[in-house]
């Protein structure tokens, strides 16, 4: 009897801090939940008039290629924000949020049994179960030295990174870029934080200036779940190679897959309009500038942290000790073994808290101080 799907993937990872999640919400002054990145500030009204517009003229079924008007939105956007020039309708593809594509492009690019995917040694972890889904090897690195022993199939880098914010420059990204043609892989860059950055600046492998304007074997993959605050709306996309996009739509055509049509006009609506991003942007900055030095006095330092939505903390104590003491004054953080062994002493504390919380749990830190 063939096992179970569900015997080749590890434990999921939050079910294993349920006991500190009921010790934080315990506390007298209530839970300050700083574990998981999902967005609590309002869904932009650009969005709101856009599915109210939209929401009757969709009796029929989307396309999972997408409506002309949200492809072209996607293209212009790129262009304009991440200089990426030369995209046709062929090379872009919204998807249904971009955790289902993480952990399905390996099945979707046919990778299997004896194949490798390779990712950050500190990392999402649905990286390594998209391989695992797959029936694929496994293989973390941060070095593009690796790839050409490890010879992978596919290949996933992360800037700014989630667990802990590292930013690739542009040489670095080019760096993978070089490794990944060098080996046939397909090098797909997780760009979902794209907007967020604090101490440096983030580049797109679909950048000109990284790939010398030749997108063959990248994708970018990129959201609006914490750009635009629409994480329930389940609104990403891919883009770059137009012969590996192209495989993809065809596979995902037969399966289904089919962003909703209203919450397609919605991205068209959002993708047009970067003032809600700034706004947004000032808010994660404003609890950013309270939170950091607070966890500083209380002892922690901070590693990386130049962009996406978290802080990178350590006491240099394992992180499970950490998530339990913080736990005992309301506060839940996410363990860095969540995200790969060489995670195990850090703990990833989230900005995506109202301000009101993030206030409260820097009053409770200072217990700490």
């Amino acid at each position: 009897m063939t096992a179970p799907l569900s015997a080749r993937l590890p434990d999921f990872p939050w079910d294993t801090i349920a006991d500190a999640r009921a010790r934080a919400a315990a506390h007298p002054g209530g839970l300050c939940d700083l574990s998981v990145g999902t967005p609590v500030d309002p869904v932009p009204q650009v969005a709101v008039d856009a599915l109210a517009a939209s929401a009757t003229s969709w009796a029929g079924y989307p396309t999972t290629w997408g409506t002309p008007a949200l492809r072209a939105a996607i293209r212009g956007y790129l262009e304009r924000r991440w200089g990426a020039s030369g995209l046709t309708d062929r090379a872009v593809l919204p998807v249904i949020g971009t955790k289902e594509l993480v952990a399905w492009l390996p099945t979707l690019l046919g990778v299997g049994p004896g194949e490798a995917v390779m990712f950050p040694t500190t990392a999402y972890p649905t990286y390594e179960v998209g391989a695992r889904l797959a029936g694929a090897d496994p293989v973390p690195s941060d070095d593009p030295a690796d790839v050409a022993r490890v010879r992978p199939r596919l290949i996933w880098i992360n800037s700014p990174a989630n667990p802990h914010g590292a930013i690739l420059d542009r040489a670095a990204t080019a760096a993978w870029v070089d490794a990944a043609r060098a080996a046939g892989a397909v090098l797909a860059s997780d760009e979902c934080y794209g907007e967020f950055a604090w101490d440096a600046e983030p580049v797109s492998v679909l950048d000109d200036a990284v790939c010398g304007g030749d997108h063959t074997g990248l994708l970018a993959v990129m959201s609006l779940s914490k750009r635009s605050n629409v994480a329930g709306f389940r609104a990403g996309w891919v883009a770059g190679d137009a012969a590996v996009v192209t495989e993809l739509l065809d596979v995902r055509k037969h399966a289904g897959m089919m962003v909703p049509g209203p919450v397609q006009d919605a991205m068209v609506a959002l993708l047009g309009d970067q003032a809600h991003v700034e706004e947004q942007r000032d808010r994660y900055r404003r609890r950013r500038e309270v939170l950091r030095p607070a966890l500083e006095r209380a002892g922690f330092r901070i590693d990386h942290s130049e962009g996406s939505l978290y802080l990178w903390a350590s006491r240099d104590e394992d992180s499970r000790a950490t998530v339990a003491a913080l736990a005992e004054l309301g506060i839940l953080v996410a363990p860095g073994d969540f995200y790969g062994a060489a995670g195990a002493r850090h703990v990833r504390i989230a900005l995506t808290a109202s301000d009101e919380r993030v206030a409260e749990a820097v009053r409770r830190l200072a217990q700490l101080a």
